[in-house]
């Protein structure tokens, strides 16, 4: 009689939106150190603390500053602690969904050479806000449509 043994899948178990929120989570984490690296992050030498001023662009398109991938960093902390449970996941979908429409919306109305752009946004980084907002929100609700019917 043969036995396979399968490998552990981390996964099992655990709900869609709790995957869904800890994939994205581990995304930002890899966004937040990849935003250090140079060569990766072009211009590096250009890398500011916060601000405008910043020329460094993660991947060559995207404008980052040191406070940028910090917030990378943290966001992606507080989604794993947050996919730990699938009410916590969810809200960490859909309410950091919307932080990223506000953070779309307001890289529309700030002047991108002002001082005001302090995070720093370029239009490549308002593309990125606007997939991230309605893809995290999407995730939220798809992945918990059918919660209420259990």
């Amino acid at each position: 009689m043969a036995h396979s043994r399968a490998r552990h899948n981390p996964a099992d178990g655990k709900s869609p939106v709790r995957r869904a929120a800890a994939v994205v989570a581990v995304v930002f984490l890899l966004l937040g150190v990849l935003g250090f690296v140079p060569g990766i992050t072009s211009d590096f030498g250009d890398l500011r603390f916060a601000g405008h001023q910043s020329g460094a662009k993660l991947l060559g398109l995207v404008q980052v500053s040191v406070l940028h991938n910090i917030v990378h960093l943290l966001f992606g902390v507080a989604g794993l602690a947050l996919a730990r449970t699938v009410s916590g996941a969810r809200l960490y979908l859909i309410g950091g969904g919307a932080i990223y429409l506000v953070l779309w919306l307001y890289g529309l109305v700030v002047d991108h050479r002002s001082a005001a752009n302090f995070i720093p946004l370029n239009n490549a980084g308002n593309w990125l806000h606007l997939f991230l907002g309605v893809g995290m929100i999407a995730l939220g609700l798809l992945t918990t449509r059918n919660r209420a019917a259990r």
